[in-house]
């Protein structure tokens, strides 16, 4: 599938090119980001303080791109939650595109000090200094999280519920510090709300890591699956591909108004049952088991999860490349071929 409008962008970037910062680039979705930029050969400044990023996700872009095309990266070792490391790598740049976060909802719970710090504290640094520094487009990560305890499906944005987790109030809370520096500086950002992305170079490793690499993982590997709640919880799950796409056209595209909130998902969900079928299915191997254990669900989870696409469609121009099918396929091609992850 092809978006033509974001074809066209692309070929105006080639000719046209900037100065991007995107913060969280070792991260797996910053450095699926830095990849398509570099493609584009667009200047790259990236700053990750490699908590939860790796050092590795950068030398399988270099290794991707090339050495011509990675020259024109610079890396800065820091930490958004420090306002002086946010200065270091400011200046010049026009367009932000803010991934650094604490993602977790069960870590958020656990310990709301350290997630506020990463998740509230960073965004207010590195939004403040892109808005001093003359900063062009300022795009944000934000969640579908946000929406809470709302029954309404498709998910839409300007109908949220109560916030359910410490994680989804910091990603309320940056959305509304960028439409009040709207209000007060008429500052541009565009919040996009992530829905269960998934793709190659997700971490599978740890208590809380997402469900699509770890259960690709688990199986690789012939461990035991677990399902928090009966199996029945959906989600829309979307291919990073797609969240690429977005973020580009985010910080590309000059909207009449100045703050926006959209949401980054398929408009279509599944729920976790159709997950494990489909990703046995898809490695094709009658030796692994099927072994799932059923757990209890986790505080803060939602039950379901959709989507509605149709205003960064509209807006941005936004279409979802990668189906849900396609991205697994292609996620379980990619972790069949990374024997170290």
């Amino acid at each position: 599938m092809i978006n033509t409008k974001f074809e066209r962008i692309q070929n105006n970037l080639r000719k046209n090119k900037k100065t991007w910062l995107i913060t969280g680039v070792a991260g797996f979705i910053g450095s699926n980001i830095l990849e398509k930029l570099l493609f584009l050969d667009q200047k790259v400044i990236g700053i990750d303080n490699l908590s939860t990023g790796f050092l590795k996700n950068l030398k399988s872009v270099e290794k991707v791109v090339g050495r011509k095309k990675w020259k024109k990266f610079k890396f800065v070792k820091g930490d958004i939650s420090n306002l002086n490391d946010c200065l270091k790598v400011i200046k010049n740049v026009d367009i932000v595109l803010h991934q650094a976060a604490r993602g977790s909802i069960p870590k958020s719970t656990k310990d709301p000090i350290t997630t506020n710090k990463y998740n509230i504290t960073a965004f207010l640094n590195i939004l403040t200094v892109s808005k001093d520094n003359g900063v062009k487009s300022f795009v944000y990560a934000s969640s579908s999280s946000v929406y809470g305890d709302s029954k309404l499906l498709p998910k839409v944005e300007t109908k949220v519920g109560n916030v359910l987790s410490n994680y989804a109030l910091t990603k309320k809370v940056n959305e509304e510090y960028a439409r009040l520096f709207y209000k007060l500086y008429d500052f541009k950002t565009i919040g996009l709300r992530y829905f269960n992305v998934f793709g190659k170079r997700q971490n599978p490793d740890g208590d809380y890591a997402a469900v699509i690499p770890k259960w690709i993982n688990n199986v690789k590997r012939n461990k035991k699956l677990i399902i928090f709640g009966d199996g029945r919880t959906s989600r829309d799950f979307c291919p990073i591909s797609n969240v690429v796409q977005a973020n580009i056209l985010a910080g590309f595209i000059n909207l009449k108004k100045k703050n926006y909130v959209f949401n980054v998902g398929t408009g279509s969900r599944i729920n976790l049952i159709k997950l494990y079928k489909t990703i046995y299915k898809n490695f094709k191997n009658s030796n692994y088991k099927k072994k799932i254990i059923f757990k209890n669900f986790r505080e803060g989870d939602v039950r379901h999860s959709l989507s509605s696409i149709k205003t960064i469609k509209k807006l941005l121009g936004y279409k979802p490349v990668v189906s849900f099918n396609d991205g697994i396929i292609q996620t379980i091609k990619w972790f069949k071929s990374n024997s170290n992850v």
